[in-house]
């Protein structure tokens, strides 16, 4: 019987049935951050249980990372404690921490594809809803709960009732100045934030496979927002080529029979998915978030929408996204003044990303009164960018370099935008006060992000490109 990406891995990977008829389904790597690995290490520690594989758990100081250059635990003082507390009960354990020293520092998602740490096929775990960015290489990545986690250090396996399968073929292609992002953010207008559930979602087509490998992993990346257990991209040659000599990826003959297998795993000709779904994408504009959920997109170019015509439960939460907002039925989204601009995130990180910003800031400085801040994804990120003279760049247009950490996707480390700003964020979520008390969050790519910075107002990328004004 036919049988896709997902079923391939999902098969592979149980090794049992619980009673309450959930599969036991083994990790292959698990990587911890220091929001939810403290609690889990006191858990396990009052049970009397070890750590179950040391050697393929690792952990990630990320939320709490200051970015001020030089970063050090006492540039955020209120993570002190939670952070000391991962790295005690991390070399309680014998676990690698990836802290603010490491050369590989960095988010997790951003760290384990670069190190070659996750791999096609593979099962992958991390307290993190956004684990599925690692997707993008054709691995199954699962964000869990404190309850989860705890389980996965003393079993290495995760309980989970087998989600459905659902593919996203996406055709055409987009027009100039959309990124991965604007896809992903296209798909979320279109399924809207509960469009996944109960789901993995598999993306196919055209437009996913014209995606360079960290357009992938953004893609992914927002399948959770999409209200998805997890989102796939099945590897292929560019896929393999990209892993290809990474530090921790196979090699010589364990390669050639790794490739192999990878090369077994994309979803077979006739096989069923319960949800089967076509987004066109060609020709697709700059995407921009308006409201309160990441759904709520609409074209650069277009206006707000009105809430009369719907139902009063989703006519109540559209007022309140538009007050949260402050914007109104049939406003212009292109001209709003934006006092702040942020790219970095687990989302918008990657080199790519900061070299299309930065081909849009390169020549020009940022608008009066916007504050700009841009943070690598990893420390290699950040070398990579340097060796390119991408932070000249950033800082001659007048953003501010950080060090490489989640930064303003949560908040957690201080780094926040004051209330009533207009930000301008690569990040992929927008709920009130994501940012900090009352800030209003507009999610777009790198490109967008960096036009707005440099006219202080939300502006149509493809203005800005080609030597435009």
């Amino acid at each position: 019987m036919p049988r896709t990406l997902f079923d391939k891995i999902w098969d592979a990977h149980a090794v049992g049935t619980r009673v309450d008829g959930r599969v036991l389904l083994y990790m292959d790597r698990h990587v911890l951050h220091e929001l939810h690995a403290p609690h889990a290490f006191k858990k396990l520690q009052a049970a009397g249980r070890k750590v179950r594989r040391s050697d393929i758990t690792f952990s990630a100081m990320d939320h709490t990372a200051s970015t001020r250059p030089g970063h050090d635990q006492s540039d955020n003082p209120n993570g002190k404690a939670i952070a000391d507390a991962m790295r005690e009960g991390s070399r309680r354990n014998n676990i690698r921490v990836f802290d603010f020293d490491d050369p590989e520092h960095g988010i997790s998602h951003v760290v384990a594809p670069e190190l070659g740490m996750v791999l096609p096929g593979a099962t992958h775990a991390v307290p993190d809803s956004h684990a599925c960015t690692v997707g993008g290489l054709g691995a199954l990545a699962f964000g869990v709960g404190t309850t989860e986690l705890e389980h996965i250090l003393a079993t290495q396996t995760l309980a989970l009732v087998k989600p459905k399968r659902m593919r996203i073929t996406l055709t055409g292609r987009p027009g100039a100045g959309a990124e991965a992002k604007d896809i992903a953010l296209r798909i979320l207008r279109e399924i809207g934030v509960s469009g996944g559930r109960g789901h993995i979602i598999e993306f196919a087509g055209e437009a996913a496979r014209a995606l360079p490998i960290e357009g992938r992993m953004t893609l992914c990346n927002l399948t959770i927002e999409m209200g998805s257990r997890s989102g796939m991209i099945a590897g292929d040659d560019a896929t393999f080529q990209w892993i290809a000599g990474r530090p921790w990826a196979p090699k010589g003959a364990q390669w050639e029979q790794a490739l192999a297998h990878w090369r077994t795993l994309p979803s077979d000709d006739g096989a069923a998915f319960d949800r089967d779904i076509s987004v066109d994408c060609d020709g697709l504009a700059p995407q921009i978030t308006w409201g309160t959920d990441p759904a709520q997109v609409i074209d650069i170019s277009g206006r707000i929408p009105d809430p009369a015509a719907l139902e009063p439960g989703k006519r109540a939460q559209m007022e309140k996204s538009l007050a949260y907002m402050g914007v109104s039925p049939g406003d212009a989204i292109e001209g709003l003044p934006v006092q702040r601009v942020f790219i970095g995130s687990c989302t918008n990180a990657r080199l790519p990303d900061l070299e299309l910003a930065a081909n849009i800031l390169r020549g020009r400085r940022i608008a009066p009164g916007v504050k700009a801040l841009v943070v690598p994804g990893s420390n290699k990120v950040k070398r990579d960018a340097e060796a390119k003279g991408l932070d000249r760049v950033f800082m001659d247009a007048g953003f501010r370099w950080g060090e490489s950490a989640c930064s303003m996707c949560a908040g957690a480390n201080g780094d926040r935008g004051e209330p009533g700003e207009r930000v301008l964020s690569t990040t992929n979520r927008n709920f009130e006060n994501r940012q900090g008390p009352g800030v209003r969050t507009h999610l777009v790519g790198a490109g967008l992000a960096a036009a707005a910075a440099v006219t202080g107002r939300i502006t149509d990328v493809r203005k800005l490109m080609a030597g435009g004004a």
